[in-house]
């Protein structure tokens, strides 16, 4: 028998197909998601949900005609963005993803939504985060009359495969949305009656892995968080790894059986009662990218119009000289979840370093540093101490360079994990677990 995993991210939707037996994967699948919607407001990030669904069933169609063995279906996508829907389990507005800024923008008496929650409420909650999208929408008349409850890309995609007419929510993508108690796997509904929302619009929740329905006969599993699923699909061994994400964003994750939180660490439900412990940097491997125009915009200043920033960036890195010369290179341009309004800098500039290797070197040292602060908070939190570093993203897996900083700024050995599309597997073997085909082995004595 096999599993489908489906992964629905920002940029991509990617599949692949595991055997359930070797758990290995036989065929992977990515296209573009393509389903931006462009508005006139530069903090507006939306996407169309009728893009997105029409996209991933005819991906899953063609796997299915494929492969008449598929014994379950599991699901992932991104985190922390909404969409609303009606009676009948339809969507009834756009998805408003992770990105979107309304969360900071001026509200309730010129007030952002995010401020109100912190500074009346004492709840923590970021721009692009599901709830405070929801509020600001309450705020302003945004809501669709016809909506009766909300949910992420994934819940909604399962919804639709299966025919639900309400969305069950996983505990770590319901926690992804904000105003959530992780110890008592409920929302925080107090929090809704004082801001006076019906509470009517928010969506049943689960902490196991169970099966929503079936699509054409084949189990869907009720879908997963993308840093859940990349975990499960890229750690075998929780208790001595981490694991280090850098794509657009970063984020640095672990294992943990104990609630513990910090500034700039999160605690999101895994599986039952353990925790995925998350650091997330909001400019990560763009840091590397926003370098890399740079270089691209001075080369065609200097009336150089076909140069490849990236290789002149490898050829610089290949200089011991330039590893020597430090600059200090803070890479938080885009602020961080906690401080928006942060930014990032260069600093030690001396006449000796003030070179484009040296700046190259110290993007690439500012990114693993930021993470590796994150980490240092997370220790304080776990009782195992980690040994291996587990890197996944495109991010890290064509910068050898990146891979070297990183497992010395850890101190830890790295290495890459072993599956290229790390949430869409971890979303196959979701669905195995749920349909009783595998047990991790950190499960077995839960």
């Amino acid at each position: 028998m096999k599993a489908v995993g489906i992964d629905i991210g920002t940029t991509t939707i990617s599949a692949v197909i595991v055997a359930e037996d070797s758990r290995s994967v036989e065929k992977s699948f990515t296209i573009s998601n393509g389903s931006f919607i462009k508005t006139g407001t530069i903090w507006e990030k939306l996407q169309d949900p009728a893009i997105i669904l029409k996209k991933s069933t005819s991906l899953l169609e063609d796997i299915l005609k494929e492969y008449q063995d598929v014994g379950v279906i599991g699901l992932t996508g991104q985190m922390h963005g909404i969409i609303y829907t009606d009676h009948e389990g339809r969507h009834v507005s756009p998805l408003y993803t992770w990105q979107d800024g309304r969360g900071n923008q001026p509200c309730r008496d010129s007030t952002s939504v995010c401020r109100i929650l912190e500074e009346t409420y004492g709840i923590k909650l970021y721009t692009g985060y599901g709830m405070a999208t929801h509020i600001y929408n309450s705020m302003t008349g945004l809501v669709p009359e016809t909506a009766i409850s909300l949910c992420t890309i994934a819940d909604y995609l399962g919804m639709v495969l299966t025919g639900r007419k309400r969305p069950l929510l996983h505990a770590g993508n319901a926690a992804g949305l904000g105003i959530y108690d992780v110890r008592k796997h409920c929302f925080q509904k107090d929090v809704f009656d004082k801001l006076h929302l019906d509470c009517g619009i928010l969506p049943e929740v689960t902490n196991e892995f169970p099966i929503l329905g079936n699509y054409r006969g084949i189990p869907v599993c009720t879908a997963t968080g993308d840093n859940q699923a990349s975990f499960l699909g890229s750690v075998r061994d929780v208790q001595d790894s981490i694991l280090v994400n850098m794509g657009t964003g970063g984020q640095v994750s672990v294992y943990s059986e104990n609630y513990f939180a910090a500034e700039g660490v999160e605690p999101r439900p895994f599986i039952k009662d353990s925790y995925i412990l998350c650091g997330s940097s909001l400019c990560g491997g763009r840091a590397y990218a926003l370098l890399a125009d740079f270089f691209k915009q001075s080369g065609k200043a200097m009336g150089v119009e076909d140069v490849d920033p990236y290789h002149m960036m490898e050829l610089l890195l290949e200089s011991k000289e330039e590893e020597q010369k430090k600059l200090k290179v803070d890479t938080r341009f885009s602020g961080t979840r906690e401080c928006p309004g942060l930014r990032g800098s260069i600093g030690n500039i001396g006449t000796d370093n003030f070179t484009p290797g040296a700046l190259t070197r110290g993007v690439l040292e500012g990114m693993a540093d930021e993470l590796y602060q994150m980490y240092l908070k997370m220790e304080t939190g776990i009782a195992d101490e980690k040994k291996i570093m587990i890197a996944s993203g495109n991010g890290l897996r064509r910068n050898r360079h990146l891979q070297d900083i990183m497992a010395r700024r850890f101190s830890m050995r790295l290495t890459l994990a072993e599956q290229t599309e790390e949430a869409a597997y971890g979303a196959a073997l979701a669905g195995m677990i749920a349909a009783g085909a595998y047990r991790p082995e950190f499960m077995i004595n839960k």
